[in-house]
């Protein structure tokens, strides 16, 4: 795969540093010539020159690219970036790094950006995730078609535990793609039991990972109340919003 990555600073490098050793085919466009020998990065192809400039993209064969990455610390040059990039070079994917999350709802479909990557969002998700067990906590945005990447660690004695993945009412908009299991990835069949501690992996839309919410919610206030002696049943309740009758394919 021919990648071209915008910006070779640390993010830069790193991202590079990754792909080299999967194997692929790597092109680090910078403005500046110091960061070459700061990266110490083998194997990797150099362009130096604004990448803002047409001429610029040519030189890293932006033509050829799978993948451009828009890496770089500068918000505006990274849309550009991914817009010339889909516009101009018709490249199939494109992936844009958000600095300021201000600039967020900028980088879309219109900008040609395919997937935009929010540092601030990202460190705010690993923290969450660390600290809220019980809440659907969104990792990505994947912004063609307003689909997301969520996850939910399950807390013990929630009532999906004991529970196939068939047998949960999933929203109809939500696909469960991934199980971690105890640091083991799982890839989920239907007939996969959910564990207390597990941390499911879902794409989604906007709208379904609001169903998500909240069928997790309150699915755990029915179990607090039936343990508390309030009536009510641990059973998994039905999704409110759900419009079709059975439950959705687990994988993607």
């Amino acid at each position: 795969m021919h990648v071209v990555i915008v910006g070779g600073g640390s993010v830069g490098s790193s991202i590079a540093r990754e792909l080299l050793s999967h194997g692929h085919d790597v092109v680090v466009v910078d403005a500046t010539a110091e960061v070459i020998g700061r990266s110490n990065l083998r194997g990797a192809q150099w362009v130096v020159g604004d990448a803002c400039d047409l001429h610029v993209l040519q030189r890293a064969r932006a033509e050829e690219a799978d993948v451009v990455v828009a890496a770089t610390g500068d918000d505006k040059a990274n849309l550009v970036v991914s817009l010339l990039a889909r516009s101009e070079f018709g490249v199939p994917r494109t992936v844009g790094r958000v600095n300021h999350p201000k600039n967020e709802w900028l980088f879309d479909d219109a900008w040609g950006v395919d997937v935009a990557v929010s540092t601030p969002r990202l460190m705010t998700a690993l923290v969450e995730e660390a600290v809220e067990v019980g809440d659907v906590v969104r990792l990505l945005s994947f912004q063609t078609g307003s689909a997301t990447l969520s996850a939910y660690t399950v807390p013990r004695e929630h009532p999906v535990v004991a529970s196939t993945v068939t047998q949960v009412p999933w929203p109809q908009d939500v696909a469960l793609v991934a199980i971690l299991r105890d640091g083991v990835p799982i890839a989920p069949s239907g007939d996969d039991v959910l564990e207390s501690g597990d941390e499911l992996f879902f794409i989604t839309t906007a709208e379904g990972e609001d169903q998500l919410r909240a069928m997790f919610t309150t699915a755990r206030d029915v179990n607090l109340q039936a343990a508390r002696g309030e009536g009510g049943s641990t059973a998994m309740p039905p999704t409110a919003q759900r419009r079709t009758a059975g439950p959705p394919s687990p994988s993607a």
